[in-house]
């Protein structure tokens, strides 16, 4: 717990937070496009399946 309040206490803990926060903000945002992106991908596939 020590480890840990030093952390945050210290300037360079408090960036390797607002970096980890960024990153876990970027993967959100990337698994909701590959979502988005899949779905339509799917309906694609199937209209081609249907197709032949």
């Amino acid at each position: 717990m020590r480890n840990f309040l030093k952390l945050i206490r210290d300037n360079k803990g408090a960036t390797a937070i607002e970096y980890g926060l960024i990153a876990a903000l970027i993967a959100v945002a990337a698994i909701g496009a590959m979502q988005g992106i899949g779905s339509k991908l799917s309906t694609t596939f199937n209209n081609v399946l249907g197709s032949l």
